[in-house]
Protein backbone atom coordinates (compact mmCIF):
# COMPACT_ATOMS: atom_id res chain seq x y z
CA UNK A 1 0.00 0.00 0.00
CA UNK A 2 2.65 2.35 0.80
CA UNK A 3 4.55 1.50 -2.53
CA UNK A 4 1.26 2.28 -4.14
CA UNK A 5 1.15 5.44 -2.39
CA UNK A 6 4.70 6.65 -3.15
CA UNK A 7 4.15 5.54 -6.81
CA UNK A 8 0.77 7.84 -7.30
CA UNK A 9 2.94 10.90 -5.43
CA UNK A 10 5.67 10.53 -8.58
CA UNK A 11 2.84 10.30 -10.69
CA UNK A 12 1.06 13.64 -9.55
CA UNK A 13 4.37 15.80 -9.39
CA UNK A 14 5.76 14.50 -12.78
CA UNK A 15 2.23 15.61 -13.73
CA UNK A 16 2.48 19.34 -12.36
CA UNK A 17 5.77 19.68 -13.39
CA UNK A 18 4.38 19.13 -17.01
CA UNK A 19 1.42 21.90 -15.61
CA UNK A 20 3.60 24.96 -14.33
CA UNK A 21 5.00 25.36 -17.89
CA UNK A 22 1.42 26.27 -19.10
CA UNK A 23 0.67 28.06 -16.33
CA UNK A 24 3.65 30.51 -16.53
CA UNK A 25 2.97 31.04 -19.87
CA UNK A 26 -0.32 31.91 -19.68
CA UNK A 27 0.40 34.60 -17.01
CA UNK A 28 3.16 35.87 -18.72
CA UNK A 29 1.16 36.47 -21.64
CA UNK A 30 -1.54 38.12 -19.53
CA UNK A 31 1.15 40.40 -18.25
CA UNK A 32 2.18 41.53 -21.82
CA UNK A 33 -2.02 41.99 -22.47
CA UNK A 34 -2.34 44.30 -19.32
CA UNK A 35 1.32 46.73 -20.14
CA UNK A 36 -0.36 47.31 -23.86
CA UNK A 37 -0.40 51.16 -23.97
CA UNK A 38 -2.83 53.39 -25.28
CA UNK A 39 -3.44 57.37 -25.96
CA UNK A 40 -1.33 59.73 -23.62
CA UNK A 41 -2.93 62.79 -22.46
CA UNK A 42 -0.54 65.12 -24.79
CA UNK A 43 -2.15 62.93 -27.93
CA UNK A 44 -5.77 63.17 -26.48
CA UNK A 45 -5.00 67.14 -26.11
CA UNK A 46 -3.52 67.06 -29.46
CA UNK A 47 -5.58 65.56 -31.24
CA UNK A 48 -9.08 67.28 -29.26
CA UNK A 49 -7.59 71.15 -30.66
CA UNK A 50 -7.00 69.62 -34.26
CA UNK A 51 -11.01 68.69 -34.48
CA UNK A 52 -12.26 71.80 -33.04
CA UNK A 53 -9.66 73.86 -35.31
CA UNK A 54 -11.58 71.74 -38.29
CA UNK A 55 -15.04 72.21 -36.88
CA UNK A 56 -13.90 76.24 -36.45
CA UNK A 57 -13.32 76.50 -39.76
CA UNK A 58 -16.15 74.30 -41.37
CA UNK A 59 -18.80 76.60 -39.28
CA UNK A 60 -17.14 79.57 -40.48
CA UNK A 61 -17.25 79.14 -44.17
CA UNK A 62 -20.84 77.95 -43.67
CA UNK A 63 -21.59 81.19 -41.58
CA UNK A 64 -20.20 82.96 -44.36
CA UNK A 65 -21.69 81.12 -47.35
CA UNK A 66 -24.83 81.96 -45.10
CA UNK A 67 -24.34 85.60 -44.93
CA UNK A 68 -23.19 85.98 -48.45
CA UNK A 69 -26.25 84.49 -49.29
CA UNK A 70 -28.58 86.62 -47.81
CA UNK A 71 -27.05 90.09 -49.06
CA UNK A 72 -27.04 88.74 -52.77
CA UNK A 73 -30.88 88.02 -52.45
CA UNK A 74 -31.26 91.70 -50.79
CA UNK A 75 -29.10 92.95 -53.79
CA UNK A 76 -31.51 90.97 -55.98
CA UNK A 77 -34.75 92.10 -54.42
CA UNK A 78 -33.40 95.81 -54.85
CA UNK A 79 -32.76 95.23 -58.46
CA UNK A 80 -35.95 93.80 -59.21
CA UNK A 81 -37.71 96.87 -57.75
CA UNK A 82 -35.56 98.67 -59.76
CA UNK A 83 -36.67 97.12 -62.82
CA UNK A 84 -40.23 96.72 -62.00
CA UNK A 85 -40.34 100.81 -61.80
CA UNK A 86 -38.74 101.43 -65.03
CA UNK A 87 -40.59 98.36 -66.83
CA UNK A 88 -43.88 100.34 -65.17
CA UNK A 89 -42.87 103.88 -67.19
CA UNK A 90 -41.75 101.96 -70.10
CA UNK A 91 -45.42 100.72 -70.49
CA UNK A 92 -47.35 103.31 -69.40
CA UNK A 93 -45.27 105.88 -71.78
CA UNK A 94 -45.70 103.77 -74.71
CA UNK A 95 -49.26 103.21 -74.50
CA UNK A 96 -49.94 106.76 -74.07
CA UNK A 97 -49.54 110.21 -76.15
CA UNK A 98 -48.69 113.99 -76.39
CA UNK A 99 -45.69 113.09 -75.00
CA UNK A 100 -44.21 116.67 -73.19
CA UNK A 101 -40.60 116.92 -71.49
CA UNK A 102 -39.25 119.63 -70.15
CA UNK A 103 -41.05 122.71 -68.42
CA UNK A 104 -42.95 125.40 -70.39
CA UNK A 105 -46.40 123.30 -69.40
CA UNK A 106 -47.64 120.22 -69.52
CA UNK A 107 -50.43 119.87 -71.91
CA UNK A 108 -49.12 120.27 -75.33
CA UNK A 109 -46.16 118.10 -76.68
CA UNK A 110 -42.91 119.27 -76.84
CA UNK A 111 -39.73 117.49 -78.10
CA UNK A 112 -36.09 117.57 -76.21
CA UNK A 113 -33.26 115.87 -77.52
CA UNK A 114 -30.76 117.20 -74.98
CA UNK A 115 -32.61 115.54 -72.50
CA UNK A 116 -34.50 116.71 -69.46
CA UNK A 117 -35.43 115.59 -65.82
CA UNK A 118 -39.36 115.93 -66.17
CA UNK A 119 -41.66 114.37 -68.97
CA UNK A 120 -45.76 113.98 -68.78
CA UNK A 121 -47.92 112.55 -71.14
CA UNK A 122 -51.58 111.68 -71.61
CA UNK A 123 -52.58 107.97 -70.04
CA UNK A 124 -54.18 105.63 -72.11
CA UNK A 125 -57.67 105.70 -70.63
CA UNK A 126 -56.72 109.47 -70.23
CA UNK A 127 -58.82 112.65 -72.01
CA UNK A 128 -56.41 115.12 -73.74
CA UNK A 129 -58.81 117.77 -73.32
CA UNK A 130 -58.77 116.88 -69.43
CA UNK A 131 -55.09 118.33 -67.90
CA UNK A 132 -56.64 116.44 -64.57
CA UNK A 133 -55.68 112.95 -66.66
CA UNK A 134 -51.45 113.85 -67.61
CA UNK A 135 -49.24 111.55 -66.06
CA UNK A 136 -45.87 113.53 -64.61
CA UNK A 137 -42.76 111.45 -64.06
CA UNK A 138 -39.63 113.71 -62.33
CA UNK A 139 -36.67 113.17 -60.65
CA UNK A 140 -35.77 114.91 -57.02
CA UNK A 141 -32.29 115.49 -56.65
CA UNK A 142 -32.99 115.65 -52.68
CA UNK A 143 -34.13 112.46 -52.11
CA UNK A 144 -32.44 110.65 -54.99
CA UNK A 145 -35.70 109.20 -55.86
CA UNK A 146 -37.95 109.21 -59.29
CA UNK A 147 -41.39 110.62 -58.05
CA UNK A 148 -44.76 109.97 -60.22
CA UNK A 149 -48.06 111.71 -60.36
CA UNK A 150 -51.08 110.58 -62.11
CA UNK A 151 -53.26 113.93 -61.27
CA UNK A 152 -50.87 116.20 -63.74
CA UNK A 153 -48.14 117.27 -61.07
CA UNK A 154 -50.66 116.38 -58.08
CA UNK A 155 -50.17 113.76 -55.40
CA UNK A 156 -46.83 112.77 -56.10
CA UNK A 157 -45.19 109.05 -54.86
CA UNK A 158 -42.06 107.30 -54.92
CA UNK A 159 -41.68 104.86 -57.50
CA UNK A 160 -38.39 103.97 -56.57
CA UNK A 161 -37.17 102.43 -53.23
CA UNK A 162 -35.59 104.06 -50.84
CA UNK A 163 -32.37 101.57 -50.96
CA UNK A 164 -31.95 102.58 -54.95
CA UNK A 165 -29.91 105.62 -55.02
CA UNK A 166 -30.29 107.08 -58.37
CA UNK A 167 -28.06 109.98 -59.46
CA UNK A 168 -29.25 111.51 -62.97
CA UNK A 169 -32.16 110.40 -64.79
CA UNK A 170 -32.58 112.34 -68.10
CA UNK A 171 -35.72 112.08 -70.61
CA UNK A 172 -35.23 112.20 -74.28
CA UNK A 173 -38.33 112.71 -76.39
CA UNK A 174 -38.41 113.46 -80.06
CA UNK A 175 -40.95 113.23 -83.30
CA UNK A 176 -43.85 114.45 -81.21
CA UNK A 177 -44.60 117.28 -83.78
CA UNK A 178 -47.93 115.99 -85.22
CA UNK A 179 -48.64 114.11 -88.57
CA UNK A 180 -44.36 113.59 -88.79
CA UNK A 181 -42.72 111.74 -90.16
CA UNK A 182 -41.01 109.99 -87.14
CA UNK A 183 -43.34 108.68 -84.93
CA UNK A 184 -43.16 109.81 -81.29
CA UNK A 185 -40.00 108.07 -78.78
CA UNK A 186 -39.32 108.50 -75.54
CA UNK A 187 -35.32 107.47 -74.46
CA UNK A 188 -35.16 107.35 -70.77
CA UNK A 189 -31.28 107.09 -69.09
CA UNK A 190 -30.84 106.15 -65.64
CA UNK A 191 -28.07 106.01 -63.61
CA UNK A 192 -26.93 105.61 -60.15
CA UNK A 193 -26.36 103.05 -57.37
CA UNK A 194 -28.16 100.08 -55.53
CA UNK A 195 -27.62 98.14 -52.07
CA UNK A 196 -29.29 97.18 -49.08
CA UNK A 197 -29.26 97.29 -45.41
CA UNK A 198 -27.00 93.98 -45.29
CA UNK A 199 -25.02 94.97 -48.10
CA UNK A 200 -21.60 96.96 -47.59
CA UNK A 201 -20.99 96.81 -50.97
CA UNK A 202 -23.08 99.07 -53.81
CA UNK A 203 -23.73 97.97 -57.35
CA UNK A 204 -23.10 101.02 -59.79
CA UNK A 205 -26.06 100.55 -62.82
CA UNK A 206 -26.36 102.70 -65.92
CA UNK A 207 -29.73 101.60 -67.51
CA UNK A 208 -30.80 102.42 -70.87
CA UNK A 209 -34.73 102.41 -72.55
CA UNK A 210 -36.42 102.99 -75.29
CA UNK A 211 -40.47 103.36 -75.74
CA UNK A 212 -42.28 104.24 -78.81
CA UNK A 213 -45.63 105.79 -78.84
CA UNK A 214 -48.07 102.83 -80.46
CA UNK A 215 -51.42 104.61 -81.31
CA UNK A 216 -50.04 106.06 -85.00
CA UNK A 217 -49.58 109.92 -85.09
CA UNK A 218 -51.51 110.89 -87.97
Amino acid sequence: MKSKLTAYSVQLIETCKSCIPVFLLQAKSYKLQADSRGFTLIEVIVSTALFTIVILVAVGALLALVSANRKTQALHAVMNNLNIALDGMVRSIRMGSNYHCGGGGTLSPQDCPNGDSLFAFESFNGDPNNPEDQWVYSYDTDTKRIYKSEKSGRDWFPITAPSVTVDSVQFYVIGTTRGGVEQPKVVIEMKGTAGAESVKTKTEFHIQSTAVQRVLDL
